[in-house]
């Protein structure tokens, strides 16, 4: 899959350490992150260990005594409360640091219309997740843990479904791809993978951010490869080529497939872990039964700590998938320059440090520092 213009994409392909300015922008990225991940675990701790109580009387005083009631009105309340404690910092991170470092076309009123869009959208869908555990709790027996595993696996293939035709299009302009030449240079790679070379689609980002990036979503039928606009309009051919057979390398070793494994093992061990818990601490926390809804707060708690402890090992996972697709691209499309051009420009495009402190990386990283993958393709090619 050589080209004659290989040989001159090498040239631009030296990445120059981070600057002040991408180590500044990173840095408050990640504090940011870190003070609402915090704020998240102190206010489930007090609502579990302190207030869960009070806001429940209160519940009942509006609603009665209707456990359905109670439980969306208390649902409600710390759903409420959590997204009032984190706003400020998600539009500090998601709007004004983006502006201040010259990454965002984004407007306050679109920011604020596509946040509305996640609450319409979320809110139902989190509601009937609650009300799904409830109703396990109340009905499923000791077993119950089990049969939410099944029903959470059956949610996720749905989802997965329906996510890049129904969901994604509320948020994000998404149209086929219509540049001939260069479908027919990714038909030619996605030959023989068994990835249907029309499922390639152009991701309007660009009304968004100045950011480049690519995906593989969906499930099935509605697999498809996604391509920023932002990347379509920077990156040669060649380049992008690279990048698409990046995320053909997802399909080809079947990653979402095993994802889906993985979730089913650690919801498994997530709901039991909350079973023994609940049954353990809500009658002395909350002196109700353990599947009282005023014991919320310490479900969302277990899982929330649960998810944050299991956290380095799932980044360490999806960072060795990165790899094989890293690998998987050098290997398909044997264009060593193109890659190292094209991780070069989105390291620069989307500011990324190439030299993150191995600590912050084993924490927060679920993708491979710049400058590890660029050094794959001088292992690989050698």
């Amino acid at each position: 899959m050589a080209t004659a213009s290989e040989p001159t994409l090498a040239a631009s392909v030296d990445l120059e350490p981070a600057s002040p300015e991408i180590k500044s922008y990173q840095r408050q990225k990640r504090v940011v992150g870190i003070a609402s991940l915090l704020l998240t675990v102190v206010f489930l701790t007090l609502a579990a260990l302190v207030f869960g109580p009070a806001v429940d009387r209160i519940v009942r005083g509006l609603v009665g005594d209707n456990a359905w009631l109670r439980l969306t009105g208390i649902a409600f309340v710390y759903a409420a409360g959590l997204e009032l404690l984190t706003l400020p910092l998600d539009f500090w991170s998601g709007f004004v640091l983006e502006h201040r470092y010259q990454l965002s076309n984004e407007t306050v009123a679109k920011w604020v219309w596509k946040r509305i869009k996640a609450y319409l959208l979320g809110g139902p869908l989190g509601l009937v997740m609650v009300l799904g555990l409830y109703t396990l709790l109340w009905y499923g027996g000791a077993w119950w843990w089990v049969i939410g595993t099944a029903a959470l696996l059956c949610f996720t293939l749905l989802m997965g479904r329906i996510l890049p035709v129904l969901i994604l299009p509320l948020f994000y302009k998404v149209t086929r791809l219509d540049d001939a030449p260069l479908l027919e240079r990714l038909r030619l790679l996605a030959e023989g993978t068994g990835l249907n070379v029309e499922g390639i689609y152009r991701l309007h980002l660009s009304e968004e951010t100045r950011k480049a990036n690519a995906a593989l979503a969906g499930l099935g039928r509605t697999r498809r490869v996604l391509l920023g606009d932002t990347l379509l309009d920077g990156f040669t051919p060649e380049e992008i080529e690279v990048v698409f057979a990046h995320e053909v390398g997802h399909h080809v070793h079947r990653h979402l497939s095993k994802m889906v494994v993985v979730s089913v093992f650690l919801t498994a061990a997530g709901l039991w872990l909350v079973d023994a818990i609940l049954r353990a601490s809500a009658g002395p926390l909350f002196h109700a039964p353990f599947d009282d809804p005023a014991a919320l707060p310490l479900v969302l708690l277990v899982l929330s700590i649960f998810g944050l402890l299991l956290s380095p090992a799932q980044n360490a996972l999806s960072r060795f998938f990165e790899v094989q697709c890293d690998r998987y691209a050098l290997e398909r499309t044997r264009m060593a320059g193109a890659y190292r051009s094209a991780f070069a420009k989105l390291a620069r495009m989307n500011k990324s440090d190439p030299d993150p402190h191995p600590v912050l990386v084993w924490l927060f990283y679920d993708h491979p520092p710049i400058r590890q993958r660029l050094a794959l393709a001088d292992k690989v090619s050698s």
